[in-house]
């Protein structure tokens, strides 16, 4: 399972698990949020590491940005594309 699914699953099951919810949004509060949160992913079955998780939306925005108008200079900007952790926290 790739990052973008286990991400969705995720957040599927804390939307429905109110504690699962309130564990994960207090790791933004962590001297290291990122870390924190992928320490309770892992907690929670998803094999999430940080780097990977940087990497996933870095590739995902390479993709998208090489499908817009041939990938050139002329490509638009896509604002926050590129960063699944806080797309994740958005959703929840």
């Amino acid at each position: 399972m790739e990052i973008p699914e286990m991400l969705d699953e995720l957040k599927q099951k804390a939307l429905h698990d109110e504690n699962l919810r309130q564990e994960l949004l207090a790791t933004k509060e962590d001297p290291q949020p990122l870390t924190a949160f992928c320490r309770k992913c892992q907690e929670n079955g998803y094999p999430i590491y940080e780097m990977e998780l940087i990497l996933a939306g870095e590739e995902f925005y390479a993709t998208m940005k090489r499908s817009t108008n041939g990938g050139g200079e002329n490509s638009p900007m896509l604002e926050g594309e590129d960063d699944f952790y806080e797309l994740f926290f958005a959703g929840l």
